[in-house]
């Protein structure tokens, strides 16, 4: 089996409202020291099979179909090999 770790974000270019709202509750508690806020999603997603090349290109087919908005948000992925 194969597990994917999928994290998608939004481009530089896109105004985040969650993580300006994040930032500011931050900053209005005390915790100046923080310069950026990016709040992202994370999925978890476990395949059946060894067949890491197949896994990438169909991941890459979800994540452009389902997962991400490919207008608004980057998304990168991670496999591990579970034994």
């Amino acid at each position: 089996m194969i597990k994917a770790k999928v994290y998608v974000t939004l481009r530089p270019s896109v105004f985040d409202p969650q993580s300006k709202v994040i930032d500011n509750t931050l900053h209005s508690l005390g915790y100046d020291n923080i310069k950026e806020v990016k709040a992202s999603k994370y999925f978890e997603l476990t395949f059946d099979g060894t067949d890491e090349e197949f896994v990438r290109k169909q991941l890459t087919e979800i994540c452009k179909k389902v997962l991400s908005n490919t207008n608004t948000e980057n998304f990168s992925f991670e496999l591990e090999i579970l034994k």
